[in-house]
This record gives structure tokens, sequence and C-alpha cells, in this order.
């Protein structure tokens, strides 16, 4: 190998893994070899072009204990014959075929933490579920040559837990423009509120939904996930797809997704607590939100109230009763316009210091550590 190679594992669509796809960017841009390891689904577009190597693994499961033997059976497989400078699993679920081609090729492991596995909803409600994962993270993290999560609050975390160094990126935004137009002086009439994510159990969605006859504007969410066929029956039942008040556009590539943030009037990134995943989340959807000018409703978890302190770009609930949304959303789609032009501004500035060019700093210097600069 004339470069670094380097493998990274997923089981998300490639096409939409913002995170991955400005890591991988960044550090194929630096002169790594990279390439990334996804899941093709049945609904999957074609691979959009990157600066990388791209592979999707075709599963016959699609969900529960049996996708996750078969994908990494499959994964296993595919990396076997494979050469790398350092193989990286992307949380817990492709943790351990990735530690076991590393360890056979007495190459380093890489773990690049997106969230707490253990300690997502889906896995917090299901207690032997949680001690399998727990001895996987335990597993994996002793063994790990280098270890980074998304935020300050993850990673005091994991070093608490594990007595380890964590390093943090943060999945922050590209800065694609350097200069957007003056904030409006009240939210635009022809804008509307914007969820943009996966629709799954823990993301305030039902409360957001029952909020939204009492919220003067429409909403519009972008992406699915395991709760969108009740979602969209709980809209339906709330007379809210028939009025328009609430749109469903489904999967989103994300040149077009930017395009729809730009347009909307206010973003949303509420969670429930329902773990210490969530609790200490630090997700791309606030930075994307501030990057396209747009002031956003976001629950008062520690990472967003830290970041909020020293930037003021929105407003904070401190809890997801349908009236306390229907309230944080009309003070700034109706009620205060002086306050939205403030946040809108506030973002304008914002986005200068917290952009993926500055974030990637850290990243390459990070991977340099390991396995030195490459040559390009």
């Amino acid at each position: 190998m004339t470069a670094s190679r380097l493998y990274f594992t997923v089981t998300t669509d490639l096409n939409y893994d913002q995170r991955m796809q400005r890591i991988c960017g960044s550090l194929a841009r630096a002169g790594y070899d990279v390439w990334l390891i996804g899941r093709q689904w049945n609904h999957s577009q074609p691979l959009v072009p990157q600066p990388y190597q791209q592979h999707r693994l075709r599963c016959w499961f699609q969900r529960g204990k049996l996708f996750y033997l078969e994908f990494n059976l499959r994964l296993f497989l595919y990396l076997l014959p494979r050469r790398a400078s350092a193989w990286c699993a992307i949380d817990l679920d492709t943790a351990m075929p990735v530690w076991l081609r590393a360890w056979l090729g007495g190459q380093p492991l890489i773990y690049d933490a997106h969230e707490l596995f253990t300690e997502v909803p889906e896995v917090v409600v299901r207690p032997a579920v949680q001690r399998v994962w727990q001895w996987v993270e335990r597993f994996v993290v002793a063994r790990a040559q280098l270890a980074y999560t998304v935020g300050p609050a993850l990673a005091q975390l994991f070093e608490q837990r594990y007595g380890r160094p964590f390093s943090v990126i943060r999945n922050i935004s590209r800065l694609t423009e350097t200069t957007l137009p003056a904030p409006p002086l009240a939210a635009p009439a022809t804008g509307y509120i914007l969820y943009q994510g996966v629709l799954n159990v823990g993301r305030g969605l039902e409360a957001l939904l029952d909020a939204m006859p009492h919220v003067a504007g429409r909403l519009v969410l972008c992406g699915e996930g395991d709760l969108s066929e009740e979602l969209r029956a709980r809209a339906a039942a709330l007379g809210l797809l028939e009025s328009g008040k609430v749109e469903f556009r489904g999967f989103v590539l994300p040149d077009a997704l930017r395009d729809v943030t730009r347009h909307a009037s206010v973003g949303v990134m509420l969670l429930e607590n329902q773990g210490l995943s969530y609790y200490y989340s630090l997700a791309n959807k606030f930075f994307d939100y501030l990057h396209a000018g747009v002031p956003q409703v976001v629950i008062d978890f520690p990472e967003y109230r830290a970041l909020n302190e020293r930037y003021d770009v929105a407003e904070m609930v401190t809890n997801l009763a349908p009236a306390t949304l229907a309230t944080a959303l009309n003070r700034l789609l109706r009620d205060e316009p002086a306050r939205y032009q403030q946040l809108a501004e506030n973002c304008r500035r914002a986005r200068h210091e917290l952009n993926w060019q500055h974030e990637e700093q850290q990243l390459l210097a990070l991977y340099a550590t390991l396995l030195g600069k490459p040559a390009h």
C-alpha cells in the first residue's frame, strides 16, 4: 500500500451518514486511502460519488438479533482478505468483526463512538440485551489504540467508566457559504418547522405532533425510522395531514436536505431522557440548523445548554409537554419577532467558529498520532 489504508464500518446507508461523509472525506483529501463499508437496504439508492471508496453489504434480515448476527458475519468475511494500516469500528454494532480483523493482522483498532450505544432507548429497556452490549463495550474499548466520540460530556463519561482517554470530534457541519442573507425581521411566512433525522423512539416526535394543532406554522419531517407508520397514523388522527400542517418527506439526500433546511423558519432538536446516550448527545442537526441561519427549539440537555449559553442560537425547553413546545415554537414563529431576528443573527456569527473546517484539523491531528501524516 502506497498510502495508509483505513477501513471504517457502519450499519447505516452510506448516502445519508453525514458524519462519516465528513470524516472519510477529510481523511481521503489529506492523503489516506479510505474505505467506508455500510449496509444495503431494499430501498437504497445508488451510491453518491465520494472522494473515498464505498461498499455496501446486503443482508437477508433487516432488523433484530438475526440482522446483527448476519451483518457481523458478512462484514468479517468481507474484511478478512483485505489489508489495512488500521481498522475503525463505528459504534458497537460493528465492533467485534473489526476487532477480530485488526487482531488477526496485528494492526491498530480505532473506536469511533457516535453515541453511548449501551444507553440508547432501544437497549436501556432490555436489561439482558444491555448486559451483552456492555460486555462488548468493555472488551472493545480496552483494546482500541485510538478512541473518540462526538462531544465532551460523552468523552468524560467514557473516561470515567474505562479509565482511558477519549478524544472529541464533534459532528459539525462544513461551512459551505461564507455569507448568508441578512437575518429576516421575523420568521418568514413561507417557512416551516423542520425536523431532520430518524423517526425513532425517544426523539420527542409524538409530543411535537400533539403540539402542532396549537402552533402557528406547519411541520416538515425529513427521515424515516421505526416509528414511521405510527407517526403518520398519529398525524392523520389529529387531522394534520389533511390540513397540510404536517408533511412527511421521507429520506432526503444530504445536498437536498441542506436546501430544505435553508428554507425552514425554525428547526427542532427534541430528545427524551431515556438513557445517558440521549442526555449527553450532541446531534449534527443542531449544527445543520445553525449553519443555515435557522433558529431552533432545543431540549435543555447539557451539551446544547453549554453551546447555547455561549452562542444563543436556540430557545431551550425543559420538558416535551405539547403546551411547552407550542409556546416555544409560537414565540419564534409569531409572538416575538425581535427574538427570532436575534437568534438568526447569532447563528450567522456562530457558524464561523462552529464548522467542520476547524473540527477536521483535530481529526487529522488525531490520526497522525497513530499513523503519521500520509504521503500525498
